[in-house]
């Protein structure tokens, strides 16, 4: 599963995030949070055999009832230890919005909602005529 192949996974599972209201979000931002929970949790495995879990979690990004962030991070199988050793383990891929209390999404204009889950450099290279 190549690096391309994994973020437009994960960008595909945080898309049903978006369509979500703010108030949907909030309320479980209070419940995960209560529940010491994620917002989604999933396992995979691609048609070439890679296994991978998505973890999708949305808390509140300065103050509560403010802005909310969503993130979500990818990790095939094998996970891979950080610093090669140390029991801890990084994601291979993230990616995240901020949805702000009047249900726009911080930082971002209609370009970017058009393309969920490019980065910011792939976002330039792609409109930079």
């Amino acid at each position: 599963m190549t690096k391309d192949e994994m973020q437009s996974t994960l960008s595909q599972h945080l898309a049903k995030f978006r369509t979500w209201t703010y108030a949907q979000l909030a309320e479980r931002v209070v419940r995960d949070r209560r529940e010491h929970d994620c917002l989604d949790h999933l396992e995979g495995t691609v048609p070439e055999g890679t296994t991978y879990q998505i973890e999708i979690n949305a808390f509140w990004d300065d103050k509560p009832h403010g802005d909310i962030r969503v993130c979500g991070d990818l990790s095939a199988d094998p996970q891979k230890r950080l610093l090669g050793f140390l029991p801890i383990y990084t994601p291979d891929v993230t990616d995240s919005f901020i949805m702000s209390p009047d249900g726009t999404f911080v930082g971002e204009d209609e370009r970017d909602i058009a393309e969920p889950g490019a980065g910011p450099n792939e976002r330039e290279r792609g409109h930079a005529s």
